[in-house]
């Protein structure tokens, strides 16, 4: 563990490094550390370092790591503990691969460093936005909280010497469309930004203390974040005292000329995004090795856009981080302790994901059919029962520990039981790696042979530096020492199926091709991109009969390497009927998955967009299966994967009971199956109003908050933000209210007694709502406090939540934070008062305004 000391003595420390490093630095050597990449200055003893690290719910690397819950189902759990645990086992893992790439030489590289791009901590205004299963739902202080959490768990218990810094991202206003977001001019309300937008990265820079912070793509007000006036000066390092390094958004300031037009040319569009305070930038060309980039900081230096000291202050910033978290030796308070690269999913991380799954799941209807009763037989449809990729949800690494299906879940759960998989149409979400049993390498081996050719100057080698079996269509090349940085690697093998049908197949970032009696099934003759949909051909595949198959592919490519399958139905219908003539309960699987909504992503079908939704409807052909399953006449199970909010009124309305398991990470079958057979109790709430159409809400493209979100939406949703069941049921002591020091405008406590009252242990989540009293500006209603219970059946529990005057306050018209006069309501309960949920309220009064600072 690194030594407790002073804070501002190891800042300081780390600092005047830092200004002596700098010193001895050329301008060359400067203007080539302000990218992503930042080559190595051997004469200086200065490693390479790439800033480019990602663990939103995982980390990522080259070696299977473990896939935790899509962040929107971290927030269901409404557990801000458990979310710092799995931030914690999420930066061992980032300095166990840090670690690896010191091992293999590999320093330099994505996923190497000792810093992290997150949490996303954009509030999730509007359901149509793609990138919002990356975040922690709609409310600020839902997001504050959870975000606290995750930095504090990221950089450990001294925030002046992190094991891993943490980037807080997209700062700010920052919340789709994703088509747009290169060139949006955002215009955003005084009330709004202080109100919704800016109050989680508060809370991540003065509460956490997080090291680093994102700057988004967009202009707000005008100006582009990465250059904001409001935002970098005023906000971050004026009225928040931030110490640390600003990142970029990648490609964020090539935008600032190229598609804002806020600058005339890349040389003082540089300039504009250094002078505000954006000291690291993130480049894409920097995957492709593009030379040169650097020469846009040298020429604003030349055209006297920018000064030395500009330059400077920037490096001095991104130096004394690495003092600090150990990338650099030297500083004496930081003990290095490297993380063995056997820390990377192990047991207890595994077990910590399925826990933090479990907790996840939200159950939003049951009309007694759940929890499934032993000895039922189970007919289990949908397109998603049996798959895989769907649990991964978007910015996770496509390698981690094996896993689990809903199918594979419920079979291992019911061992026993009758489960017959009914096989679903072709669908929109069809594609799910091919597991190595299906594959078998020239050796005879489960899975496929790789070889990686080394690149010299512009060639490759002729000859394979090394050759290995891997599971399936994978790179991990990265992983060993013998592999440079630049190569290419080749994929051999036979893919071969379990039975004879009609099969979806796809690759992605791959050339090549897999082929039957000589003719090409599957042919790639191009590499495909990040963010590229997958396309998948439908063939008929036999049993015994075996595929060849080539493919390669060549490092610092946007596609990431895959072989994708789905066995589908010839007569989808037929299969329904037969899997369910027997079954005494239907579940159904459905949903979405990253590859419809994500980030910025060519694709365009029906309800989807650019990564975007364009409805909240299921896809068609799942709605038509809902629809046919109902007909049936037997109990009808709905679980939904998905990582935003959709259209749940039919469902609602038809189905016996409704489970949302978001994308819920490598133990997620399982994790559905313990809450659906009773196992586990489904302790989950909402992070999000799940409303009945995009017609009940403003334009996507406006971000005033009037009509979004629990807290200005005047409508009647289908669930409500906060809803979420249980297989037990609560009750609450009347409410408590003890003023701080004989006055509520210094804070107040409250209190109250949680008591189990139904026959099952159980979890709870408790919520306090705050109702100002009204003004022009005020919510509805906001959340102002939350804990997650677990309690025996009977058992009682007393809890208290103590408000501070900044939870006590609201934001007047004109953007002041204060506390307002009049007279409130207090609410702890089970969700939001009015919605029939267990409960108890109270009255407070203030009497006196009372300003805040920003």
């Amino acid at each position: 563990m690194p030594l407790q000391v002073h804070g501002a003595d190891v800042r300081a420390d780390a600092e005047a490094r830092a200004h002596s490093l700098v010193a001895r630095l050329t301008l060359d050597e400067k203007i080539n550390q302000l990218l992503n990449v930042a080559p190595a200055v051997p004469r200086l003893g200065i490693p390479a370092y790439n800033w480019w690290t990602e663990s939103l719910h995982g980390a990522l690397g080259p070696l299977p790591t473990t896939n935790f819950p899509e962040p929107i189902g971290l927030a269901a759990s409404f557990d801000a503990p458990q979310l710092q645990q799995v931030a914690a086992a999420i930066s061992t893992e980032v300095r166990a691969l840090h670690t690896l790439g010191r091992e293999t030489g590999h320093l330099g590289r994505i996923g190497t460093g000792l810093d992290t791009w997150s949490p996303n901590l954009n509030i999730f205004r509007d359901p149509r936005w793609g990138r919002g299963q990356e975040t922690y739902g709609e409310d600020p202080y839902l997001t504050a909280s959870l975000g606290v959490a995750f930095i504090r768990g990221i950089q450990g218990g001294n925030p002046d010497l992190p094991d891993v810094v943490a980037t807080p991202k997209h700062f700010a206003v920052h919340s789709g469309p994703e088509s747009t977001r290169h060139a949006a001019n955002v215009f955003v309300s005084a009330h709004d930004l202080e109100d919704t937008y800016l109050p989680a990265f508060r809370a991540a820079i003065v509460d956490a203390k997080a090291g680093s912070i994102m700057c988004a793509y967009n202009r707000i007000d005008g100006q582009p974040a990465c250059g904001s006036e409001l935002l970098m000066q005023r906000h971050l390092r004026g009225a928040w005292g931030f110490k640390g390094y600003v990142v970029s958004d990648c490609d964020a300031v090539t935008d600032i000329s190229e598609r804002h037009k806020y600058a005339a040319d890349p040389a003082a569009a540089v300039a504009v995004a250094l002078k505000a305070g954006t000291d690291n930038e993130c480049n894409t060309q920097t995957l492709g090795e593009t030379p040169d980039l650097a020469e846009r900081y040298r020429e604003a230096w030349q055209r006297g856009l920018i000064s030395m000291a500009d330059i400077d202050q920037a490096l001095v910033r991104l130096f004394s981080a690495r003092y600090r978290n150990g990338d650099l030796p030297g500083l004496p308070q930081r003990q290095l302790n490297a993380v063995p690269v056997g820390a990377i999913n192990t047991p207890a991380h595994q077990a910590l994901a399925l826990q933090a799954a479990t907790r996840s799941l939200v159950l939003l209807k049951n009309d007694g059919v759940l929890p499934l009763k032993p000895g039922l037989k189970l007919a289990l449809i949908g397109p998603l029962a049996d798959a895989t990729r769907v649990l991964r949800g978007n910015y996770s690494s496509t390698q981690s520990a094996p896993p689990v299906s809903v199918l594979e879940g419920l079979r291992s759960v019911l061992p026993q039981a009758q489960i017959t998989l009914a096989p679903a149409g072709a669908s929109i979400t069809d594609g799910d790696p091919v597991p190595a049993s299906a594959l078998r390498a020239p050796d005879g081996q489960p899975g496929l042979r790789v070889e990686y050719f080394n690149r010299n100057g512009q060639q490759y080698d002729s000859k394979p530096v090394l050759s290995v079996n891997e599971p399936g269509l994978e790179a991990h090349g990265l992983q060993f020492k013998a592999v440079a940085d630049h190569h290419k690697l080749t994929w051999d093998g036979e893919l071969s199926v379990p039975e004879s049908g009609l099969y979806r197949l796809g690759v992605s970032g791959v050339k090549g091709a897999l082929k039957a009696g000589g003719k090409a099934l599957v042919e790639a003759s191009e590499y495909s991109q990040w963010g590229e949909p997958l396309k998948l051909a439908t063939v008929r595949l036999e049993q015994g009969q075996r595929y060849p198959l080539h493919f390669e592919a060549e490092s610092g490519g946007s596609g990431v390497p895959g072989l994708f399958w789905k066995r589908i139905s010839s007569d989808a219908d037929a299969d329904l009927h037969r899997a369910t003539a027997d079954a005494d309960v239907i579940v159904a699987v459905v949903g979405l998955t990253s590859d419809l909504e994500g980030e910025e992503m060519a694709i365009k079908v029906d309800g989807f967009e650019g990564g975007d939704k364009t409805s909240l409807d299921l896809p068609a052909e799942q709605r038509q299966l809902l629809e046919r399953a109902k007909a049936l006449g037997k109990p009808l199970v709905v679980v939904l994967m998905n990582g935003s909010a959709l259209d749940l009124s039919w469902a609602r309305d038809n189905a016996a009971a409704i489970l949302e398991a978001w994308y819920p990470g490598q133990s997620g079958g399982l994790a559905i199956a313990d809450v659906l057979t009773g196992r586990a109790d489904p302790g989950g709430r909402l992070p999000l109003t799940f409303y009945r159409s995009v017609a009940d809400l403003p334009p996507f493209d406006d971000y005033g908050m009037r009509g979004r979100t629990y807290r200005y939406y005047n409508g009647t949703p289908v669930y409500a933000f906060g809803a979420g069941l249980s297989y037990t049921s609560f009750g609450y002591a009347p409410l408590q209210i003890a003023p701080v020091d004989g006055a509520p405008e210094n804070g107040v406590t409250v209190t109250t007694q949680v008591t189990n009252t139904g026959g099952r242990d159980g979890d709870e989540v408790a919520q306090l709502y705050l109702t100002p009293p009204a003004f022009d500006g005020a919510p509805r209603l906001a959340l102002r406090g939350f804990q997650r219970v677990t309690l025996k059946a009977g058992e009682s529990r007393r809890i208290s939540f103590r408000l501070t005057p900044r939870d006590l306050s609201f934001v007047t018209r004109d953007g002041q934070r204060q506390l307002t006069p009049g007279q409130y309501q207090l609410s702890v309960g089970s969700g939001q008062p009015g919605t029939g949920v267990a409960g108890q309220q109270a009255p407070m009064e203030l009497k006196r305004t009372v300003s805040l600072q920003r």
